[in-house]
């Protein structure tokens, strides 16, 4: 009986820590899928400050526990 109340909460635990919901930005078309463990965001935006030749930011970012991990938007520093 102990062994399956473990595996519930273990399961229900996975569940909640690595399931993403989905958010959507207003922005020109960003997508991101956030769960409590990690982050995965694919950037299209609007390119304010950069070339009139490149007028969307696009890429990938993604974070595992609040770390960026992979970083692929051309941002302007």
């Amino acid at each position: 009986m102990k062994k399956k109340v473990i595996v519930s909460l273990c399961i229900v635990l996975a569940v909640i820590l690595l399931f993403p919901v989905r958010l959507l930005y207003k922005d020109g078309g960003t997508v991101e899928y956030k769960a409590v463990l990690y982050s995965v965001k694919d950037v299209h935006c609007l390119n304010f400050g950069g070339d009139a030749e490149e007028p969307y930011l696009d890429g990938w970012v993604i974070e595992i526990l609040g770390f960026t991990v992979y970083d692929s938007v051309p941002w302007n520093n």
